[in-house]
């Protein structure tokens, strides 16, 4: 009779196979009941033995529900991404340069499916999960193991023998479609915003902090790649077969290919079938098989030599127009939107798709009930790229630009030298008030937790919030007595609020909605006035002498605070306790002017900063960056692994390169 403690490893490892049976092999051995019993069962056992306890765990796949950020940490390999090929020539003449770079040397391609969702890298060590990280910006990564673990189809623990004490296989999470329409489907009952295609629904979902939802929403992965010292097999078609055998999910798309012929009818076939697959995918991906032609082939600055992907070119659709509405932006811009009968365009309904402009609305010249191209670039957003002319219905009306916003009716007034017509009601205009409070309640901004479209909305039609200052004069009272606000939400929005006065002064600029100032320009706008009276104080060519402010965004800051009521709100802010300052010994300029007129060129790894630490640095002694090599560069500031396209170009001009000690020596460091 095995012991409790015994008990529980049996069953997380019969569990681990039921769940691979399931979820990978799509063969289950048995019934969801008999799956959730054994589940019951290791739940209870689990909570009389917490010495036992193991993320890893079967029953850890439902993730916490506890909130914490993501750290970065470095890859053990930059995740670099792949040259992209547009059609079948394309692709033929990669694989001549792959023959011709061999010498004559036999080769062999693997081909795959390009599947469209987010790169995740994995660890494992002795046949367990270890960590999860995103590609990041390809050097580093965001850790979102906890997430990763509520994945079904990724194995926490292998199965099989064979496999190396430690290694790194790479896939792509992915969001099924069935799972994809029913989030949406959720979130438009919800009055949430939809999400516009499963890719960003997949790096959405990932980057949650509750493990629970994501668990919930039904994220699947496909992996691809496989990396370490100690790999089974010398190539990489063999190791991913042999991944597959230890419980990862590989696609039955991976095959090897023998010849040019053979990749042409790869793409050939999957160019229609891919369509039948239940997830979304952009395109194919053509590797060499041999992991030591591989190397002999090496990368690029950007991506590996012995790697191309195929895109599918955009799918097309031909529909019938219902009607043009116009939307009302924050800013007042009026944004013309076809409504289109329902058409299936790349998995998705497509019953919307922006029209931009007036003048793109003229040039495409659409008539009422009009049969639209629609087309979905790179399968993201649909756009409308043509009218079937022979199809026009006779005596229809050329669709024309309204006049006035169609919210509050106030005439249109079309922006200088630009393409918008705006409605200059911006303080009686329903759309622009509500957006400005979305926009400064947003995570990137103030980050006020529990407020959505329809809160701000409700909100407003409740006579509670008017303008952004109002937001801090909000009690948990005043929200339970509106409809669907318990006291639980309500003190999460109170409690949100208040912790809002911590943000930066460089987000509360960028949360104020003051015209064409992004986010990086209010980093740098705040920088360089230090406080919110010196921005207000600002004239015009002062505030074109910081950096990349030009006279259009300083017309527009000193106008925004020229407005009255632009400047009750931010004194009441100011009076709420908002941040209005950068804080003291902060840089509102550079330390010194040791690199004054010198422009640097960062490329590679390094170890004593990060690269953003080091172009801090150069601006902080009077220099400024530069992401490419020419004749006005003075300095390559190269760490391990520097893009060869970059060294060989340096080298050509004559470049000094200097490493990572060498530059803290020019500054003093």
């Amino acid at each position: 009779m095995p012991s409790e403690l015994e008990l529980i490893e049996q069953l997380r490892s019969e569990l681990h196979r039921h769940n691979h049976n399931y979820y990978v092999l799509n063969a289950p051995e048995i019934s969801d009941r008999e799956f959730d019993l054994l589940m019951k069962q290791l739940e209870e056992l689990e909570s009389r033995h917490p010495e036992a306890a193991d993320p890893n765990s079967p029953t850890q796949r439902v993730g916490s529900d506890i909130s914490k950020g993501f750290d970065q940490v470095r890859h053990i390999y930059p995740m670099l991404s792949l040259a992209n090929t547009y059609s079948i020539a394309d692709v033929d003449a990669w694989a001549g340069r792959i023959d011709e770079a061999l010498q004559g040397q036999p080769v062999t391609f693997v081909g795959e499916m390009k599947f469209d969702g987010t790169g995740i890298s994995l660890i494992y060590e002795h046949g367990r999960l270890v960590r999860a990280v995103t590609r990041g910006d390809g050097v580093m990564g965001d850790v979102v193991t906890d997430n990763v673990r509520t994945i079904r189809s990724i194995p926490l623990q292998l199965m099989g023998e064979g496999y190396p004490d430690f290694f790194e296989i790479r896939g792509e999470i992915v969001l099924p479609w069935a799972a994809f329409d029913r989030l949406n489907a959720e979130r438009e009952a919800a009055g949430e915003p939809l999400f516009a295609n499963p890719r960003n629904a997949a790096a959405g979902t990932l980057k949650l902090q509750n493990p629970a939802e994501v668990a919930r929403r039904g994220l699947d992965a496909y992996l691809y790649y496989m990396l370490g010292e100690n790999l089974p097999f010398d190539n990489h078609y063999d190791n991913m077969m042999a991944a597959r055998s230890w419980g990862f999910k590989v696609s039955d798309a991976m095959t090897r290919l023998h010849s040019i012929d053979e990749v042409d009818r790869f793409i050939n076939h999957w160019d229609t079938a891919r369509k039948e697959l239940p997830v979304a995918t952009d395109g194919l991906v053509f590797k060499v098989n041999s992991l030591r032609q591989q190397l002999n082939l090496g990368f690029t600055a950007k991506s590996p030599r012995w790697a191309v992907a195929y895109k599918f070119a955009a799918e097309r659709a031909l529909t019938r127009l219902r009607f043009v509405s116009f939307d009302v932006g924050r800013m007042g811009i009026i944004t013309p939107v076809a409504n289109l009968e329902p058409v299936l365009l790349s998995g998705t309904i497509v019953k919307r798709a922006s029209l931009h402009n007036d003048d793109i609305m003229r040039a495409l010249d659409i008539h009422e009930h009009d049969m639209l191209y629609v087309e979905k670039g790179g399968e993201i957003i649909p756009k409308i790229t043509g009218v079937d002319l022979d199809a026009r219905q006779p005596g229809a009306e050329r669709v024309r630009f309204v006049s006035h916003c169609p919210a509050c009716g106030t005439q249109l007034v079309r922006v200088e030298g630009e393409a918008a017509w705006v409605c200059p009601n911006k303080y009686g205009c329903f759309p622009q008030i509500v957006g400005r409070i979305e926009h400064f309640v947003g995570r990137r901004m103030m980050n006020i937790d529990g407020i959505g479209e329809e809160t701000v909305a409700a909100l407003f039609r409740a006579g509670l919030v008017r303008n952004i200052a109002d937001l801090y004069s909000l009690r948990p009272e005043q929200l339970t007595g509106l409809e669907g606000f318990a006291e639980t939400s309500a003190r999460r929005i109170v409690d949100g609020i208040e912790q809002s006065k911590t943000v930066p002064f460089e987000r509360v600029i960028y949360a104020l909605s003051i015209p064409f100032v992004g986010e990086t320009t209010a980093k740098k706008v705040a920088a360089a006035a230090g406080d919110i009276d010196r921005l207000m104080a600002l004239p015009a060519p002062e505030l074109e002498a910081i950096e990349d402010v030009g006279p259009r965004i300083a017309e527009a800051i000193v106008n925004y605070f020229a407005d009255p009521a632009n400047r009750e709100i931010v004194e009441r802010l100011r009076a709420a306790g908002v941040t209005m300052a950068m804080p003291e010994g902060h840089d509102a300029g550079p330390v010194s002017d040791l690199l004054a007129g010198k422009t640097l060129v960062i490329s590679g790894v390094f170890s004593r900063h990060s690269r953003d630490e080091y172009k801090a640095l150069i601006e902080k002694h009077g220099g400024k960056n530069s992401g490419s090599i020419s004749k006005k560069t003075d300095y390559v500031l190269a760490g391990d692994n520097m893009g060869p396209a970059k060294l060989e170009k340096a080298e050509k001009l004559g470049i000094p390169i200097i490493d990572e000690n060498e530059f803290l020596a020019m500054i003093g460091e």
